[in-house]
């Protein structure tokens, strides 16, 4: 497994090199996460979820499977976005597609490495460690030019048992008991305005008070989606008081660019990092729970 210099856990980040020379791999099962948000205004909701399967039937890395994150791997019948699963639920789910014991997962997706970042969180929830992302996703992959297929590719079911790791993710209570708490550094994964609170996409503008802010743009090199160097990476965290030795709470609109910051948090050695499942989804429409602009 190639290495990515600096980082705590390079096992778990591939390069498109590595990914073309080892696609004959059997014990790989490769996934395209892509979902796409459409934005709109006057519907009540932030945003309407597309599962990017259209894209990939059109052209995918050859042999990679489909995950559709909101229709296959959340818990429907909440009435959030994205929802995490019962541990045991999810892993029967990934086995029917093909994730378990003696095979090596490799994530990636179109336009945010951050799709592939929540299906690894969630994996590492339910104690699967076996699982990378692909660094630049499909865009790196198409941009060099390299082989594609359309149509669609399955794997046959696998066995996987759920070792759920507590913690990993956490709900409001958790994020309102770490206001205020020195030992706790929570972090805002989404766009600056959003941050400050000049934008009411998900309902009572601004964040959780408190929080500081790195949003997912700030992580990854422009034009190629691939991850900044682990230098960069530290310097970005730190710049914002988030010391090691705290426990990181980290949130965004629905759980999913967090996923990115605690993906590379966790490469960079942080041990006590959490999502917030629900995030400004949850947060912004309740008014019992405090908020602050600027």
């Amino acid at each position: 497994m190639p290495a990515t210099p600096g980082f705590a856990h390079p096992e778990a980040i591939v390069s498109t090199e590595w990914l073309a020379a080892h696609l004959r791999d059997p014990a790989l099962r490769i996934f395209d996460c892509t979902t796409y948000l459409h934005y709109e205004t006057g519907t009540g909701r932030p945003y309407r979820v597309e599962a990017g399967r259209a894209d990939y039937e059109a052209a995918h890395i050859p042999g990679s499977a489909f995950l559709d994150l909101q229709g296959e791997l959340s818990d429907t019948a909440s009435p959030f976005n994205f929802t995490m699963p019962a541990p045991e639920d999810l892993a029967a789910r990934f086995a029917a597609r093909g994730i378990g014991e003696g095979r090596r997962v490799i994530l990636y997706a179109r336009k945010s490495p951050q799709w592939a970042t929540r299906v690894w969180w969630m994996l590492r929830a339910i104690g699967f460690d076996d699982a990378a992302i692909l660094d630049g996703g499909f865009d790196a992959w198409s941009a060099e030019g390299r082989p594609t297929e359309a149509g669609e590719s399955r794997y046959e079911p696998a066995r996987l048992t759920a070792r759920p790791r507590p913690g990993l993710f956490v709900g409001k209570e958790a994020v309102k008991a770490a206001i205020g708490d020195a030992g706790a550094c929570t972090i805002n994964a989404l766009a600056p305005d959003l941050h400050r609170g000049e934008n009411d996409r998900y309902g009572r503008p601004g964040r959780i008070p408190g929080s500081v802010n790195v949003p997912v743009s700030a992580l990854l090199k422009p034009g190629r989606l691939t991850l900044k160097p682990p230098a960069e990476v530290a310097e970005r965290f730190a710049a914002v008081g988030a010391d090691p030795g705290k426990r990181i709470l980290l949130y965004c609109g629905g759980g999913i660019a967090a996923t990115l910051d605690a993906f590379l948090l966790h490469q960079l050695g942080y041990r006590d990092i959490a999502v917030y499942d629900a995030s400004m989804s949850e947060w912004a429409k309740d008014p019992s729970l405090p908020i602050e602009q600027g």
